[in-house]
């Protein structure tokens, strides 16, 4: 485990590996480089997992790119992803700020966990995105 941004070209084939598809190169770049936190596991210097940590590192956080190599996948990775994110985000994020998240469909329970919340709920509408 490393905390340390994956290259360029790790992150771009983990993406595809998983069917995220594929992104220009130029705007992966900036957003790898804009992440507040990064964590990737390897084995045998292979990247087979990575998450990261995006916002404005005081009122909002949100976790982006929790991602797992299909090949090593219940193996305990994204939990070793998901726990160093959290050990980040409990000295990074104060009282009152927002941890947010997209789940893929169907993983909603493996960050439920971490005490993540589904919405809507009784006091929270839908969460809402758009994409370019």
């Amino acid at each position: 485990m490393e905390l340390s941004c994956p290259s360029l070209e790790e992150f771009l084939l983990l993406r595809e590996k998983v069917g995220w598809g594929k992104v220009d190169a130029d705007l992966a770049q900036t957003s790898l480089n804009s992440s507040l936190f990064h964590v990737v596991i390897r084995l045998e210097g292979l990247l087979v997992g990575m998450g990261r940590v995006i916002g404005d590192g005081g009122l909002f956080f949100y976790i982006q790119d929790v991602v797992v190599d299909p090949e090593f996948q219940r193996q305990g990775i994204g939990a070793l992803i998901m726990n160093n994110i959290e050990m980040y985000l409990a000295g990074a994020a104060k009282k009152g700020a927002t941890i947010g998240l997209l789940s893929a469909k169907g993983k909603e329970s493996f960050y439920a966990r971490y005490g993540y919340l589904s919405r809507p709920d009784k006091m929270l509408g839908c969460g809402m995105c758009k994409f370019n």
